[in-house]
């Protein structure tokens, strides 16, 4: 089966834009949220880790929403990276994760008094903007598995090589703000006062932040008849559940977390005492973050208590469709730059989340990156990474 390689990457998020921006970000481990500046924003906790602002891209069609844009910018990173010319347009695909997609447009037309026949923009349209903007005639696919999306849609685009439908994918997950996403979770009660806390015993909730991951996915075959510049990492398990339990909660024992996790190591070929890192899905939740240490114990057994983990959501916060997007653009440069940079530092690590998360640059330790993802209605995604050879 034809193996599938990371050959560019793209990224969008509080941290910066670019690879480069975000690698340097991590490093620095710090991230802190700002209120909106939307003042329709009437809810008790209006924060977010907002993303730089970005221009129309050049040749796109106007109006397009905040998401299209940050999901055409890091494509456009991605490709210039991977260094790909001369590709026919029949053999790129293009697969992209979004929880809102292009809701922002919705909010923006009724926030100031449009009819609501007066304009319409499909809330998931997000692939066919980049799709139309880098003129990819393979399958052109969003996938909407809330905030897993985009671990879908990575899994998708792999399958799309291996199965020969492309040679090339351009994959990954946006996300901008929504006023009705982050209202959603207000609601709920669900959103931090302070920063998003992962892992934290005084964690009152996630942090919503915007932005986009992009990777350039390719063949092996391919990558290596135009002589690829670089390659990240190789694509090598992914694992899909669902907990079939509650909308909203996790179920209590993480069996199906521990499933998907299994089945993605598994496939890649993968023991405990090789996973180098783990980026958790971590969304700073009380039930969430607890319910996945416990799965990791499950998984790794003794390794658990050793393997570091990067807690990515909080430095950008829960990007929602785009997190398993920019976590996989993370556990690569990991992979490539072989160190995990240093946690943000918890507070009071909560007792019942025995992971390590250490505050220094860590050398990796093993060859793997293991990548979790979580989404409303159980929906679970794990991805593992391997450490491209020479």
């Amino acid at each position: 089966m034809e193996e599938v390689l990371i050959t560019g990457l793209g990224a969008i998020s509080h941290l910066g834009s670019g690879a480069d921006a975000f690698w340097h970000g991590l490093m620095r481990a710090e991230g802190r949220p700002e209120p909106v500046t939307d003042p329709h924003a009437k809810m008790d906790v209006p924060l977010l880790y907002a993303a730089p602002e970005l221009p129309e891209p050049a040749g796109s069609d106007p109006g397009l929403s905040l998401a299209s844009r940050f999901a055409i910018e890091a494509a456009r990173q991605a490709l210039a990276d991977s260094g790909l010319a001369d590709v026919a347009p029949e053999r790129v695909a293009v697969v992209i994760g979004t929880g809102m997609g292009d809701a922002t447009l919705h909010e923006q037309w009724r926030a100031n008094g449009y009819p609501r026949d007066a304009a319409w923009a499909p809330v998931f349209s997000v692939v066919s903007a980049v799709g139309e903007w880098l003129g990819a005639e393979g399958p052109n696919t969003s996938i909407s598995n809330a905030c897993a999306a985009s671990g879908f849609g990575i899994s998708v685009a792999a399958d799309l090589i291996r199965t020969g439908a492309a040679d090339v994918v351009v994959a990954g997950g946006a996300e901008a703000y929504s006023r009705v996403a982050l209202a959603c979770f207000n609601r709920l009660g669900a959103v931090d006062p302070q920063r998003c806390r992962p892992f934290d015993v005084n964690r009152r909730g996630t942090v919503f932040g915007e932005g986009a991951g992009i990777l350039v996915l390719e063949s092996a075959t391919h990558a290596a008849a135009r002589q690829a510049p670089r390659v990240y990492a190789r694509l090598a398990g992914e694992g899909w559940s669902c907990d079939a339990h509650h909308a909203t909660a996790p179920e209590p024992t993480g069996a199906q977390i521990v499933r998907a996790m299994g089945e993605a190591l598994e496939r890649a070929g993968a023991g405990p005492d090789e996973v180098g890192c783990v980026v958790p899905h971590g969304t700073g939740t009380e039930l969430n973050d607890a319910v996945e240490s416990r799965a990791l114990h499950a998984v790794l057994g003794e390794a658990a208590g050793r393997t570091p983990l990067y807690s990515l959501k909080a430095l950008v916060g829960h990007t929602g469709g785009a997190a398993a997007a920019l976590a996989t653009v993370a556990a690569a440069l990991i992979l490539h730059h072989r160190a995990v940079p240093p946690n943000r530092p918890v507070d009071e690590q909560d007792p019942a989340c025995e992971v390590r998360l250490p505050v220094e640059r860590t050398v990796l330790g093993g060859g793997f990156a293991l990548v979790n993802a979580y989404a409303f209605g159980g929906n679970n995604v794990s991805l593992v990474l391997q450490e491209a050879t020479p």
